[in-house]
C-alpha cells in the first residue's frame, strides 16, 4: 500500500452515470491487475474504494459509476490533485489462465477486467469477454475490449443491444480453459452455477479502512474468515462459501 497524490488529467462521462478518470502520479505499488485505491474525498470521512481499469508507467486509469455524494462528487471534478491509497487488494492470478480464459464483467465489475485482457492478449492468449448489462444506454468500453484483440460479447437484460439475457447466457457458447469475474453478487453466483471449470471472482463490498485493520468486510471461506480488502477482492471458486 502506498499514499500518493494525483494529477487530474481526464474526467468524462462514457454513459449517463459511468465516468473515465484519468490520472498522472506515482502507479509502482500496483502490482497486479484486479487490485484498486481508495481515494480520499474533501468533506468525507471514508475513502472510495475504486477498482484499477489500467495502470502504466506515471498512469492510472478509474472507471466509475455516480451512486453516492463521493462519486457525484468525483465526477465534477475537472482538474486538481487526489489523495489516493494504491496497491489496494489481492489481484488476478494470471498464471492459471490457459490458452483460451473468458472474463465476465457486469455493470461496474467491467472495469478491473480491462487490465488482465491487455495483459494476456500481449501474452498471445486467445482471451474471451463478456460484458453484461441492463440495457443498451448503459453499454461501455465494447470498443476498448475489442481494440485488445479479445473476443467480446455484450448482453443486456432487455435485448435492445447485442445478446439478450444474462453474462451466463453468453457464457455457455464459449470454449474456455479458465475464467475471471467481477460484478453484482447475483451475477457472480449465476457464474459459480455454470462455470464449467476452475476460476476466480472479485467481490465488491462495502469497506471501512480499505487495507485489512477494521475487519468490516470480513467473509467466511473454505480456509477461514478472510478480509475482501486484503485477502481479497479475488477468490477462487474452491475457495468461496455463499451464504444462504
Amino acid at each position: 500500500m502506498k499514499q500518493s497524490f494525483f494529477e487530474i488529467k481526464e474526467n468524462t462521462p462514457l454513459t449517463a452515470s459511468v465516468y473515465k478518470m484519468v490520472l498522472a502520479g506515482d502507479t509502482s505499488a500496483i502490482t497486479a491487475p484486479g487490485q484498486f485505491v481508495n481515494v480520499k474525498l474533501d468533506g468525507l470521512f471514508l475513502r472510495r474504494p475504486i477498482s484499477v481499469c489500467d495502470a502504466g508507467e506515471g498512469e492510472l486509469t478509474l472507471l466509475y459509476k455516480v451512486v453516492g455524494r463521493g462519486t457525484e462528487q468525483m465526477s465534477q471534478m475537472t482538474s486538481g490533485k487526489l489523495d489516493v491509497l494504491t496497491g489496494l487488494g489481492n489481484g488476478y492470478d494470471l498464471s492459471l489462465a490457459g490458452d483460451h480464459p473468458v472474463f465476465i464483467g457486469g455493470g461496474v465489475g467491467v472495469p478491473p477486467m480491462y487490465m488482465p485482457v491487455k495483459m494476456l492478449c500481449a501474452r498471445g492468449k486467445e482471451v474471451s469477454v463478456i460484458l453484461g448489462f441492463n440495457t443498451k444506454d448503459e453499454v461501455f468500453y465494447e470498443e476498448e475490449f475489442r481494440a485488445l484483440g479479445a473476443h467480446v460479447t455484450v448482453t443486456t437484460v432487455d435485448g435492445s443491444y447485442g445478446t439478450k439475457g444474462f453474462v451466463t447466457d453468453a457464457l455457455k457458447d464459449v470454449d474456455y480453459t479458465y475464467f475471471y469475474t467481477c460484478g453484482p453478487e447475483p451475477m457472480l453466483k449465476a457464474v459459480y452455477r455454470a462455470s464449467q471449470t476452475s476460476g476466480q471472482f472479485s467481490f465488491e463490498e462495502r469497506m471501512g479502512c480499505g487495507f485489512g485493520a477494521c475487519m468490516g468486510c470480513s467473509c467466511k471461506t473454505v480456509t477461514g474468515n478472510k478480509r475482501i480488502c486484503k485477502e481479497g477482492p479475488v477468490l477462487t471458486k474452491e475457495d468461496i462459501i455463499w451464504e444462504k
